[in-house]
C-alpha cells in the first residue's frame, strides 16, 4: 500500500474516537487545503485520500473522520474562483451520499453534518445531486434514530432554502446535472416557460416523486408533502403542470394516521385546485381577447378587400366587365384568405408565446401559461369518487365538480364512469358528501343537458349549388362545394364525446342498488337521456327494457312512479308494435307476480294514464286480454281496470266519451271495452251502467241467473252498490228521479238488489231505491223483453230522452247489442267450463 499524502499525526487524529480530536484533526486538513488551493492536482489527492483511506474505510471512527474532513475540504475551498468546491463536487458528494444508507446511525448523523456544511458552500452547484439528497433525505426522515433525524431535518431545511432561491436561476458551469438515482421514464409535457438548463431539474425530478409518493411511513409523507409545498410555491416551476404525475399517491395521504399528514396534504390538494382554477380562468380570458382581436383584423381585412374591389370594378371596361370582376374577385378571396392564414398563424404564435413565455412582457397574470393535463387527471380522480375513506371521497367529489366548470369537453368524456361512483354517494351517510355528491350530480345532469348532439356520420351531403348566370363554367361553384364537401368529412369525423351507450349500461347497474336515492336518480339520467336523445337511447337489445320491467315490483312508490314516466315516454316515442309489447310485457309481469298486481296494480296503471292517451293503454289492454288464455287472470285483470276506470281522476275524460255514445269513436271504445270486459261479469255490467246502456244491462241480468253466483262475484257487487253511492254515479242516481226517460235503470238496480244477500249492500241499496219508489214511480217499470230483442227504440229512450234525432239513433244502432251479447254468454261460458275443470281437478 501507498504511503498516505497524511502525516502520521494527521490519521491519528482522524481516526481517534474523541469528537475534539477528530475535529482538530478536521482543522488540519481546512489548513492543508488552503495552502494547497492552486494546486488542482493536490487537491484531488487529498479528497481522493479523504475518501478511500477513511470514508470508504472499515473503521467506524475512520468514517467519522474522513466526513468531517470532506466537510473541512469543502469550506477551504470556498464556493467561489477557479479553485472553488464547485468543480471538486463530483468526487466529494457521492461518498457522502453512500454514507447516508451506512448501518452505522453515527455515520448517518456525521454524513448530515458533512452534506450540510458542502451545501452551505457550494449553494447551487448542489442542486446537480438534488435528486439523489432528495432520495436519501425522504429514507432518514422515517430513520430511528432521533439524532438522525435531526439531523437530517437541518440538511432538509437548508436544501429547500437553496431550491426555493436559486432553483429557477442557477446554471452549473461544470457539467450537466447529476441524477443516479433516477431511471428514464416517459417524457414528460413541461411548459415552455419552465427553465431548461439550470441545475435543478423539475422533469428530472418528478419521476422520483412518482415513486416516492406512495410510501407509507407517516413522517415520509410529511417530508413529500412539504417539499410539494415548497416547490409548488415556487411560481416559475408551474408543479401543477406535473399534477398528474404524483396526484394519486398525495390523494392517498388524506387516509394517513397522522393528522398532521391529512391536514397538510389537504392543504396543499386544495392550493392546487385553486391555481387550475386561475389558469382556467386565465386561458378563458385570452381566449376572448384573442378572438376580439382576431376579429377586428378581419373586418378590417374585409373592409380594404371591398375597396380594392370598388377600384378595379371602376378601371375595367364594359365590354370584358364580366372576366374582370370574376378575376378581381377570385384574388381578392385568395388575398383574404391568405392574409387570414397569415393573421391566423401569428395570432397562434402570440397565444402560445404568450401563454408558455414565463419571462413574457406585461403584466403578471395567476395561471397564465400553465399547463394542466385535465384528462390525466380526472382518470386519477374517478377511481377515488368511490373510496371507503371520506376524507379521500370528498377530496376527489370537489375536484370533479370543480372540473365540470373548467374542463367541461373533458369531464363529457368520462360521464359514464362519474355516474357509477357518484350516484351511490347521493345516499351517504354523511352529510358534506351526500350534498358534494347532490351537487355534482345535478351539475353533470347540467352540463350532458346543455351538450350538443353530435351529427352522425351518416348524415348526408348538401347538394352542390347550380353554377350562376356570372359564372357558366361553375368555377366559383366549384370551390364552394369542394369546401363545403370538406367541412362536410371533418364534422362527419368528429364523433360523439359523451357515450350514450355506455352511460345507459351504467345507470341500469344503478337499479340494483340498495339506497332509493341512487335508484331514483338512475331513473332520472334516464329520462333526461331519453328526452334529449331518443334514438340513442335504450336500443331494443340492450337489457334496459326488461330492467324497467323488473324495477316495477321495487318498494319505493317514487321508484316506480320514474320508472313507469320512463315507459311512457319511451312509449311515446315510439312506434305502435313497440307500445304494443310493452303492452304485453306489463301483463304478462302482472300474471307472473300477482303480488305486483294487488300492491302496485292500480299505481301503475294510473301512472301510464298521466302519462300517456288512457283510450290508447286500455283498448291495448282490452285487446290483448280478449284473446288471453289465462281466464282467471284476465277477470282479475279486468276488475282491477275497471276499478281505475269508475274511481280515477285520470280517466275523466275517458269516462264522460262512454257516457256519450252518440259518437263514433265512443262507440268504437265501448265495444273494445266490452268485447274485454265479457271476462268478468260484475265488471261488464258496471260498464253499461256507467255508458247508460241500461237495457242491455237488464238484459245482462238475465243471464247472471244462469251463472254460478260465487262468493267472489257477491263480494264484487258488494263493491259496485258502493261505487253506486259515489260521487261518479251522482249522474246515475238523479236519472232515478226521471222513470218514464230511464225505466230500464230501475230494472237494472232492483236486479242487483235481488242478487245481493241481507247485508250492508242490500240494505243500503233497498233504501236508495225505497226513497224513489214511494214517489209512486214503479208503475213505469217496463215489461219483460226478450234477451234479444232490438234495443235501437229503448236505449234511444234511456239517452237523453226524446232528444234524439233519426241521426243519433243511427249511430247508436251502429252497437250491435245483440252480437255483444252473444259474445257475453260465450266468454261466461268459457269461465264457467274452466271453473268445472279446476274443481275436478281439486277433487
Amino acid at each position: 500500500m501507498e504511503a498516505s499524502i497524511f502525516s502520521p499525526t494527521l490519521i491519528k487524529g482522524l481516526t481517534d474516537k474523541i469528537y475534539d480530536r477528530r475535529k482538530a484533526a478536521a482543522l488540519e486538513i481546512e489548513r492543508l487545503v488552503r495552502e494547497n488551493e492552486d494546486s488542482n492536482e493536490r487537491i484531488t489527492q487529498i479528497v481522493d485520500a479523504l475518501v478511500q483511506e477513511f470514508v470508504y474505510s472499515n473503521n467506524p471512527y475512520a468514517r467519522y473522520g474522513g466526513l468531517i474532513g470532506l466537510a473541512a475540504t469543502s469550506i477551504a475551498l470556498g464556493p467561489v474562483g477557479s479553485s472553488g468546491v464547485s468543480r471538486y463536487l463530483d468526487i466529494i458528494v457521492p461518498p457522502i451520499l453512500s454514507c447516508f444508507s451506512n448501518q452505522d446511525q453515527k455515520v448517518r448523523y456525521y454524513a448530515c453534518e458533512s452534506m450540510y456544511n458542502i451545501a452551505k458552500v457550494a449553494k447551487g452547484e448542489v442542486l446537480r445531486y438534488f435528486n439523489s439528497i432528495f432520495d436519501a433525505l425522504c429514507k432518514l426522515s422515517a430513520d430511528s434514530e432521533i439524532s438522525v433525524k435531526n439531523g437530517a431535518e437541518l440538511l432538509d431545511r437548508l436544501i429547500k432554502d437553496i431550491v426555493s432561491e436559486l432553483s429557477t436561476t442557477y446554471v452549473s458551469p461544470y457539467s450537466e446535472p447529476y441524477n443516479s438515482i433516477e431511471a428514464g421514464g416517459n417524457k414528460l409535457d413541461t411548459p415552455s416557460s419552465l427553465p431548461r438548463n439550470t441545475a435543478f431539474s423539475l422533469p428530472r425530478f418528478i419521476p422520483l416523486l412518482s415513486q416516492r409518493i406512495y410510501v407509507r411511513n407517516s413522517a415520509a409523507r410529511q417530508f413529500l408533502v412539504s417539499w410539494m409545498c415548497v416547490l409548488d410555491s415556487i411560481p416559475d416551476l408551474e408543479l401543477v403542470s406535473f399534477l398528474p404525475e404524483f396526484l394519486d399517491g398525495l390523494i392517498r395521504c388524506l387516509n394517513d394516521v397522522s393528522e398532521d399528514v391529512r391536514v397538510a396534504a389537504s392543504g396543499l390538494l386544495q392550493d392546487f385546485l385553486n391555481e387550475i382554477k386561475e389558469a382556467a380562468a386565465a386561458r378563458t380570458v385570452q381566449i376572448k381577447q384573442q378572438q376580439q382581436a382576431l376579429l377586428k383584423r378581419k373586418e378590417g381585412s374585409i373592409k380594404t378587400a371591398d375597396e380594392d374591389t370598388t377600384t378595379t370594378t371602376t378601371a375595367v371596361t364594359e365590354d370584358n366587365a364580366e372576366e374582370q370582376d370574376t378575376t378581381a374577385t377570385e384574388e381578392q378571396e385568395e388575398a383574404i384568405q391568405a392574409d387570414d392564414t397569415k393573421e391566423d398563424e401569428q395570432d397562434e404564435k402570440s397565444l402560445v408565446d404568450s401563454e408558455n413565455d414565463g419571462h413574457g412582457k406585461g403584466t403578471y397574470v395567476p395561471g397564465q401559461g400553465v399547463i394542466v393535463q385535465y384528462g390525466k387527471i380526472v382518470e386519477i380522480l374517478v377511481p377515488h369518487l368511490s373510496s371507503s375513506e371520506e376524507d379521500i371521497q370528498k377530496t376527489a367529489l370537489l375536484w370533479i365538480n370543480a372540473f365540470i366548470e373548467i374542463a367541461q369537453n373533458v369531464i363529457i368524456q368520462y360521464t359514464p364512469e362519474i355516474i357509477k361512483a357518484v350516484l351511490p354517494s347521493l345516499a351517504h351517510p354523511v352529510t358534506p358528501i351526500r350534498n358534494i355528491a347532490l351537487e355534482t350530480n345535478q351539475n353533470l345532469q347540467r352540463l350532458v343537458l346543455e351538450t350538443p348532439i353530435q351529427a352522425s356520420s351518416s348524415s348526408s351531403t348538401p347538394p352542390e349549388p347550380a353554377a350562376s348566370k356570372s359564372d357558366p363554367s361553375g368555377g366559383n361553384t366549384k370551390k364552394k362545394s369542394l369546401m363545403v364537401s370538406s367541412a362536410t368529412t371533418a364534422a362527419a369525423q368528429q364523433q360523439d364525446p359523451f357515450d350514450y351507450q355506455a352511460t345507459v349500461a351504467n345507470l341500469r347497474l344503478q337499479f340494483l342498488n340498495q339506497n332509493e336515492e341512487t335508484r331514483v336518480a338512475s331513473l332520472d339520467w334516464l329520462l333526461m337521456l331519453h328526452k334529449k336523445a331518443p334514438n340513442k337511447i335504450l336500443a331494443s337489445d340492450d337489457g334496459t327494457f326488461p330492467a324497467l320491467l323488473k324495477t316495477l315490483s321495487d318498494p319505493s312508490e317514487d321508484v316506480v312512479r320514474r320508472d313507469l314516466q320512463l315507459l311512457a315516454q319511451i312509449s311515446s316515442y315510439s312506434d305502435h308494435d313497440y307500445f304494443r309489447s310493452f303492452i304485453m310485457s306489463l301483463l304478462s309481469l302482472f300474471s307472473t307476480d300477482r303480488r305486483l298486481l294487488e300492491t302496485r296494480g292500480s299505481l301503475i296503471i294510473r301512472q301510464l294514464c298521466m302519462s300517456l292517451d288512457p283510450e290508447r293503454i286500455y283498448c291495448a289492454i282490452a285487446d290483448i286480454l280478449e284473446q288471453d288464455e289465462d281466464l282467471e287472470f284476465a277477470s282479475i285483470m279486468i276488475q282491477n281496470l275497471n276499478i281505475i276506470l269508475i274511481t280515477s281522476s285520470e280517466l275523466t275524460d275517458l269516462r264522460k266519451r262512454l257516457r256519450n255514445l252518440e259518437h263514433r269513436d265512443n262507440q268504437r271504445l265501448f265495444n273494445a271495452l266490452y268485447r274485454s270486459w265479457c271476462h268478468n261479469a260484475v265488471s261488464a255490467f258496471s260498464l253499461c251502467l256507467l255508458s247508460q246502456v241500461y237495457e242491455h244491462a237488464a238484459n245482462m241480468l238475465q243471464i247472471f241467473a244462469e251463472l254460478e253466483i260465487t262468493v267472489n262475484m257477491l263480494i264484487q257487487v258488494d263493491k259496485l252498490v258502493q261505487l253506486l253511492e259515489s260521487p261518479v254515479f251522482t249522474y246515475l242516481r238523479l236519472q232515478l228521479l226521471e222513470p218514464e226517460k230511464y225505466p230500464y235503470l230501475f230494472k237494472c238496480l232492483y236486479g242487483i238488489l235481488m242478487l245481493l244477500p241481507q247485508s250492508s249492500a242490500f240494505s243500503t241499496l233497498r233504501n236508495r231505491l225505497s226513497s224513489v219508489s214511494s214517489l209512486g214511480f214503479l208503475h213505469v217499470l217496463p215489461k219483460a223483453t226478450p234477451a234479444t230483442s232490438s234495443t235501437a227504440t229503448s236505449t234511444s229512450t234511456d239517452r237523453k230522452g226524446s232528444k234524439s234525432s233519426s241521426t243519433k239513433v243511427e249511430e247508436i244502432n251502429t252497437i250491435k247489442y245483440s252480437d255483444l251479447l252473444t259474445h257475453f254468454k260465450s266468454v261466461q261460458s268459457r269461465h264457467e267450463k274452466q271453473r268445472r275443470q279446476c274443481k275436478l281437478t281439486y277433487n
